[in-house]
């Protein structure tokens, strides 16, 4: 039995099926994504979802679905499913699964009668293009198959409906067709690897529903075009491979690039192989530029998510090169910032004023996996140059007050990864002297005055040295209450009591400002209030204002987003933070802790982490279907278990 596999009982019905989804990337921004029986239940579901640069900066479904129909001796037995008015489902392709398993690619097996079929799709690395492979392992008799495109050709933000402008020409290619449905979009090329007939029978599909969006409280209805469908017969053990791309393919070689794509995919057959699987896809080559994805299907490469995310899906994985790349683009992006010139890096939110802090982190992280001589050769005067940005006060929102703390204003803008807003204004207004914001700059200057003293700058290194001191003694008195645990932030003289996770990193970083019992009373606070199986909550159920449930219409989520909700992410710190303290003892907590997560590799977006979960039992994922913070984090408190082999 496989790792990921689902049998006929649960792919058959479509309250346990619908809520599972698939994710597939190109690495270069395109995707795949729908549920385990290819029922699009999202306006970002599609086979073939692609950004289109000369349009917009928007990913574009132009493929929304693909249905088969096995013929034989006449009679059709439609294996799609799509959803409409009410609880209709049609057709009711579902009913024929028998198997779901994804081992190295998504397969699903269908049982019509006498006819098994065994369905695989894989998107092509680096190339806006989906294979389909079909293989007839069963029948007795002559079988047909049938597929009906359906086209969308829209952003992901909107919905296409029946329309007089939509183009309804085609062009014969080699085994297939091409069509574009409006101008300013690509050819979308569609072919097999075997000649069939395209038969052209163009119409419209009313009334498709995606309860997804129902849910999120957004329009939930559109109609899809269908330009005819092609019919292939095909034999017992034979194989058709289907193809929709934005540029012609030789139709003698799918079968071969199909094979390719499916035997460089290592297999998912453990948790950590299936997250090692799920981190690679938020890669995004764009050129000669590398960038990381924070989540899917709507987010973009966003500055803090990158730099978190960044040792988890390269260093913890021994993979030394991606994180270079990644971290070259970084370095740009960086440069470009502080020296205040038009960027051309598509690395956004780069002005909140953490983002700074957490890129020093990350390359703390890349000198912990080689030497701080390496990390000083490579990025020394990026980092002195970061720190030296700061302290010159040149930052826009982030001030060096004479304690040696940091402060910056957010009451007007959410200036944090608590980032929710409502009717204009953040739900959270964290302002003043930020908890994680000066934790990071405590840790950041004790480690570039460390890399500096490497380097041979002592001038410099003792000049960090003596602004950390000052800064440990402020941070003590500012944060630390009288309950043993930190202030989220302080605006003024007037702290904040909300429990909240931030407090966490001042315990989880290398250099900590607080001495080891204050170390513990944090992590016990947070242990106590704010951690589940998913995470940790971004408030304690004890505070005022807790939602833990993130559901109903957008401003319902926006208020739930930071008041409740669990965050995988601040997990990661929260267990770096319990091996600091308790060291071996903590091993078999830690180990308990991470099973939470691998129940996930079946659920939400199989093989991934959804972005966050519900404070409460039953902790439901909510939010984008794969967070690359979630996924990065955990893969490097697996690497960080390592150090405790014995």
């Amino acid at each position: 039995m496989g790792y990921i596999r689902f049998d006929k009982t649960l792919m058959t019905n479509l309250e346990e099926s619908l809520p599972r989804e698939i994710l597939r990337t190109n690495r270069s921004g395109a995707y795949h994504c729908s549920t385990i029986v290819d029922c699009n239940t999202r306006k970002y579901h599609g086979l073939l979802v692609i950004p289109i640069p000369e349009m917009d900066d928007e990913n574009h479904v132009l493929l929304s679905s693909l249905d088969e129909t096995v013929i034989q001796h006449g009679a059709e037995f439609n294996l799609g499913v799509h959803k409409y008015s009410g609880a209709n489902f049609s057709p009711q392709g579902h009913k024929y699964i028998r198997e779901f398993q994804w081992e190295r690619v998504p397969t699903t097996i269908y049982r019509v009668g006498g006819v098994i079929l065994k369905k695989e799709k894989a998107f092509v690395h680096h190339e806006n293009r989906i294979l389909i492979r079909y293989t007839l392992l069963e029948a007795h008799s002559a079988t047909t198959l049938r597929l009906r495109p359906f086209l969308a050709f829209r952003s992901v933000r909107q919905f296409t409906h029946e329309n007089w402008q939509v183009n309804k020409e085609y062009q014969v290619v080699d085994n297939g067709i091409k069509t574009c449905m409006y101008p300013g979009y690509p050819e979308l090329y569609m072919q097999t690897n075997k000649k069939g007939e395209f038969v052209y029978t163009p119409d419209w599909y009313r009334g498709m529903e995606y309860p997804k969006e129902q849910e999120r409280g957004y329009h939930f209805n559109e109609d899809l075009y269908v330009p005819g469908y092609f019919e292939v017969p095909i034999k017992k053990g034979e194989t058709i491979v289907f193809s929709a791309g934005v540029s012609e393919a030789s139709s003698r070689k799918l079968k071969q690039m199909f094979e390719h794509e499916y035997e460089i995919r290592p297999p998912r057959d453990t948790f950590k192989n299936s997250l090692l699987i799920a981190g690679h896809q938020f890669h995004n080559l764009q050129g000669d530029r590398h960038y990381i994805l924070a989540g899917y299907p709507w987010f973009k490469c966003r500055a803090r998510d990158m730099f978190i995310s960044l040792p988890g899906l390269t260093l913890a994985v021994d993979e030394m090169n991606e994180f270079q790349s990644a971290m070259k683009t970084a370095a740009e992006a960086i440069n470009d910032f502080i020296n205040e010139r038009p960027s051309e890096c598509k690395i956004y939110e780069m002005e909140h004023p953490d983002v700074l802090l957490w890129a020093v982190w990350t390359l703390q992280q890349y000198a912990k996996k080689t030497s701080l001589k390496q990390c000083w050769d490579e990025y020394g005067t990026l980092l002195q140059d970061i720190i030296d940005y700061i302290r010159r006060g040149k930052h826009d929102n982030l001030f060096l007050h004479d304690n040696a703390l940091l402060h910056t204003n957010g009451k007007d803008k959410a200036v944090t990864w608590m980032n929710s807003t409502a009717h204009g204004r953040p739900v959270v207004p964290r302002t003043g002297y930020v908890v994680e914001i000066n934790a990071l700059w405590y840790n950041a200057l004790r480690f570039v005055s460390e890399l500096c003293h490497v380097g041979g700058n002592e001038d410099m290194s003792e000049t960090l040295n003596d602004l950390a001191q000052r800064c440990q003694l402020s941070f003590v008195g500012k944060f630390l209450n009288e309950h043993g645990w930190l202030y989220d932030f302080v605006d003024g003289d007037t702290p904040d009591w909300s429990v909240r996770p931030n407090m966490i990193f001042a315990a989880a970083l290398e250099y900590s400002p607080l001495d080891r019992k204050q170390q513990k009373s944090v992590l016990d606070i947070v242990t106590k209030e704010l951690l589940t199986p998913k995470g940790l909550r971004s408030l304690s159920p004890k505070s005022f204002g807790y939602n833990p449930n993130y559901v109903g219409p957008q401003v319902e989520r926006d208020y739930a987003y930071h008041q409740g909700t669990a965050w995988p992410w601040l997990g990661g710190f929260y267990m770096e933070a319990y091996l600091r303290i308790h060291k071996m003892s903590g091993l078999s907590f830690v180990e308990r802790q991470l099973i939470g997560f691998e129940d996930e590799m079946t659920s939400h977006c199989i093989g991934s982490i959804p972005e966050l979960f519900d404070g409460n039992p039953p902790f439901r994922g909510r939010g984008a279907v794969a967070f690359a913070m979630n996924v990065a984090e955990i893969l490097r408190i697996l690497d960080v278990l390592k150090e405790y082999d014995i």
